[in-house]
């Protein structure tokens, strides 16, 4: 297994899945969180994750809320990972990429 690696994530305050995802108190979607911490593990590693084995969201992400995806490479492009802010768990999972 590889080492833990991590990038940051970066939500832009006036990402369009706000509009419709609670106007009076925004929430980053989950899907747009899966989405960006796919995006960043792919550009890091050259891995083409596509499937999900499994994600669970721990609390509400606010827009423009720091975040940091962190996550470890296994065996077949299996990748388990979490994503933090400051001392807080926000998510965590696992991808699996074409060929696992």
């Amino acid at each position: 297994m590889s080492p833990r690696a991590e990038a940051s994530l970066s939500i832009a305050v006036d990402h369009p899945a706000f509009v419709g995802h609670f106007p009076s108190a925004p929430v980053v979607p989950g899907v747009v969180l899966l989405d960006e911490a796919m995006a960043a593990i792919a550009a890091l590693t050259g891995i083409s994750l596509n499937r999900i084995a499994w994600a669970k969201f721990l609390r509400p992400v606010s827009p423009g809320e720091p975040l940091l995806v962190q996550f470890v490479v296994g065996a077949g492009g299996v990748v388990d990972f979490e994503i933090v802010t400051g001392a807080s768990r926000v998510a965590s999972g696992r991808l699996l990429s074409v060929s696992a």
